[in-house]
């Protein structure tokens, strides 16, 4: 634990002081170039974990690693880009953001039997999040 808060604090230096030699653009691109691509590898190692059966959580850590490797990818090409105006609102994102979606309700399914619990009660998180979403944005 003491070497992942220490490692938290050297990356968050780290990027802090990149921010403050060259500025938020190139800086976010390239730790979202970073993240994506590291999230992509990571997706395809819990891949061939889940061909060889190795975890349950195999899966969901596909779609959820998948999921934030492709949205970052997104944000990525789309400032490697200029900010291109066609990439800024595309319903294609909706298909990437569901990656992450997917991965959520396929660990909530595995944390749920986890407790030996069995049935569709996984699924209240799923709805309860998208619930207190909908009402923050009815909200502001």
């Amino acid at each position: 634990m003491k070497q992942a808060v220490l490692l938290l604090a050297l990356v968050v230096s780290g990027l802090e002081m990149a921010f403050f030699a060259w500025g938020y653009g190139p800086v976010s691109v390239v730790i979202y170039g970073a993240i994506a691509l590291m999230a992509l590898m990571i997706a395809g190692t819990f891949l061939w974990l889940w061909f060889a059966q190795a975890t349950p959580l195999a899966l969901g850590m596909v779609y959820s690693w998948a999921g934030i490797g492709l949205v970052s990818g997104w944000w990525w090409v789309y400032n490697l880009m200029g900010q291109p105006l066609w990439a800024e609102r595309h319903p294609g994102m909706f298909s990437v953001l569901a990656l992450y979606v997917v991965g959520a309700v396929l660990h909530f399914a595995v944390i749920h039997r986890s407790f030996g619990y069995h049935g569709g009660s996984f699924v209240w998180p799923v709805g309860a999040a998208l619930g207190l979403s909908v009402g923050v944005f009815l909200l502001v």
